[in-house]
């Protein structure tokens, strides 16, 4: 089938026509005829116009060139469909595709350095992961059995966030994360996530000295707990003590400490994620010493020197996956505590040295608080002539200067 560049050549050549002379007559230059003629560019319309006029082919030349115009603006149709349609398919098969494992990679690992971590650098990797979690699930870029893991990823996230903006010393803030934590774990229907959800929003409240509230949360948790899944109830039993001891009822702090032992013996499943959502023979110690410090002393601070004995010693022996940096820096403040409570003062300056070095971006607001307690302890007139304790103030005052 002759092309358009073959009937215009043949057509100049028939009517006894040079190059040249026809460049003239359609007004463009001979060299650009010849790559019309050739096929080398595109011939535009008006140079079919006037060679057509020129060489009196009768409009042959014109319709020639319509009908490819035509051809050609139906193949780049079909090309873009084509080629629309492929893109459909890449992104089709790139989301069948799409798995979650190495969110959920992030996730396992932001939940074990968080542990060993400064809380502002962990906020800023629990943030860029979270915002992976949620584009996927506000897309729906995501297999349809996904959904609950994106969620529960999401809600992980969300607590971490909480921990870091309460570690930070905002407990507004942190709730706002617990919430959204707490949301997440209703649409996973994801009861683990939900029971540490309830115990963290208790810790909040704590924080914020509004035990009431704190207990409140706490034995909403209980609903979450039971068949010895994890270590959800222990911790919320710990958390429980520990609103009762600051409420002054030393027998129900203890007996609630107690609850948490026979919640732990009762385990039969570990919990699904370790780090910051675990609660370790050693965190448990922790939170019985850090309950019974805020009660009158006597067997309860003599309990509290136990416990948190115990903690600091299971965390320097234990994996170094479970070992929580800042709650073994506060053991060694709520020790101290007891022991002021017991009149052991050197044996209080002695269990808070390790902390007295530490530079200020590991100083969490909970260190802070604390360590301010215990100087105020030991400030006391009956130790206004205590060397060890004038000494030890003074170092817990330059902690944060």
């Amino acid at each position: 089938m002759t092309t358009f560049p073959e009937l215009l050549r043949k057509l100049r050549m028939e009517a006894g026509w040079s190059l040249a002379a026809l460049a003239q007559h359609v007004h463009y230059d001979r060299t650009s005829l010849h790559s019309f003629e050739s096929g080398r560019r595109p011939t535009p319309f008006e140079v079919a116009e006037r060679a057509d006029e020129a060489l009196g082919t009768n409009g042959r030349l014109v319709a020639k060139w319509r009908e490819e115009d035509a051809a050609r603006r139906e193949a780049a149709a079909v090309h873009r469909v084509r080629a629309a349609a492929l893109a459909m398919s890449n992104d089709l098969t790139a989301l069948a595709e799409l798995d979650i494992s190495e969110l959920q990679e992030g996730v396992e690992s932001t939940a074990v350095d968080y542990l060993a971590n400064p809380p502002a650098p962990m906020m800023d990797r629990a943030h860029a992961l979270r915002g992976e979690a949620f584009e996927r699930l506000r897309s729906g870029h995501f297999r349809p059995g996904d959904r609950a893991d994106l969620y529960v990823a999401a809600g992980r996230l969300s607590g971490v966030l909480a921990y870091a903006l309460l570690d930070l010393g905002d407990a507004v803030e942190a709730h706002a994360h617990a919430v959204a934590a707490g949301r997440c774990a209703e649409f996973a229907g994801d009861s683990e996530l939900a029971a540490w959800v309830a115990g963290t929003k208790s810790l909040i409240s704590r924080f914020q000295g509004d035990y009431g509230k704190a207990l409140e949360y706490v034995r909403d948790g209980y609903q979450w707990v039971g068949g010895g899944h994890g270590t959800g109830e222990a911790r919320l039993r710990c958390g429980e003590a520990q609103c009762l001891a600051n409420l002054g009822d030393s027998r129900a702090a203890n007996d609630a400490l107690d609850g948490a032992e026979l919640a732990r013996e009762r385990i039969r499943r570990d919990d699904s994620l370790e780090g910051l959502f675990g609660f370790s023979r050693a965190k448990q110690s922790y939170y019985a010493g850090s309950s019974l410090i805020w009660l009158d002393g006597g067997h309860d601070a003599e309990r509290a020197v136990r416990e948190a004995s115990a903690a600091i010693a299971l965390w320097q022996s234990g994996p170094e996956e479970e070992r929580s940096l800042d709650d073994e820096r506060l053991a060694h403040i709520y020790l101290a505590t007891a022991r002021v409570q017991l009149d052991d003062v050197e044996g209080a300056a002695d269990a808070i040295r390790p902390v007295l070095s530490l530079p200020l971006e590991e100083q969490i607001s909970w260190i802070v608080k604390r360590a301010d307690r215990l100087a105020g302890m030991l400030s006391a007139p009956r130790y206004a002539g205590n060397r060890t304790a004038v000494e030890t103030v003074e170092a817990i005052n330059a902690l944060a200067a």
